[in-house]
């Protein structure tokens, strides 16, 4: 089990001090582990799919309006192009959440969809809804918009906000979608059993800062 969960998990560093040694050290433990990515900023995707790119296995993911989502559809649709010519094969990005919370779904659509399209079957998309800043009704809104659109992933969280992943709201998540759509959760995932747990309600990819320790069995603290 331990080793699947590594398979299942996007090794991620987003904090807005990272420097390039600990870019590097994510990727190399990527290698070592096997993990599904590493999950990095912009401006590191150039730097990660260089030191990835004879690895099989680890793709290199990005995040995209990260990480409030107030970024228009034009801006985030420019990031993930620019993201993908920098060697993402990955992007994560975050709805417009005042927009869903306003009931302007036709903004959030038009959001959700301009990240889908720039990606072109390059890169996998992963929608960010922000869970702790939504209702229930507006957590299935957004998870079917973004199945509407042709996303391939929703997920929980960014790490930056009021909370992280919840197994209530990953399992309301895979209800909503069905089985043919992925659910990440991420934020606060610190420890095997945590991730487990998180697998069980359904998510087929982990988004951890804590990856290494996940798989060795610790626990730790962890913002993301």
């Amino acid at each position: 089990m331990t080793k699947s969960v590594a398979n299942l998990i996007d090794h991620t560093a987003l904090k807005a001090d990272t420097t390039k040694e600990q870019i590097l050290t994510l990727c190399e433990e990527a290698k070592q582990y096997q993990f599904a990515s590493v999950c990095v900023n912009p401006t590191w995707v150039k730097l990660a799919a260089e030191q990835l790119k004879d690895v099989d296995g680890v793709e290199v993911c990005t995040v995209i309006g990260f990480p409030l989502g107030a970024s228009t559809p034009e801006v985030k649709a420019f990031e993930t192009s620019n993201a993908i010519e920098n060697g993402a094969t990955e992007v994560d990005m975050v709805i417009n959440i005042a927009a869903l919370k306003d009931k302007n779904d036709v903004l959030v659509e038009r959001d959700i969809q301009a990240v889908v399209e720039a990606a072109k079957g390059e890169a996998l998309t992963k929608v960010i809804i922000e869970t702790s800043l939504l209702t229930d009704e507006e957590k299935v809104r957004a998870c079917e918009i973004a199945v509407k659109v042709g996303a391939d992933f929703v997920k929980t969280s960014t790490g930056f906000s009021t909370g992280g992943a919840t197994v209530e709201d990953i399992t309301l998540m895979r209800k909503t979608v069905g089985p043919n759509v992925g659910v990440k959760a991420s934020g606060g995932v610190r420890d095997l059993e945590g991730a487990r747990a998180m697998v069980e309600a359904g998510a087929t990819r982990i988004g951890a800062s804590a990856g290494v320790s996940i798989v060795n069995g610790e626990t730790v603290q962890s913002d993301y």
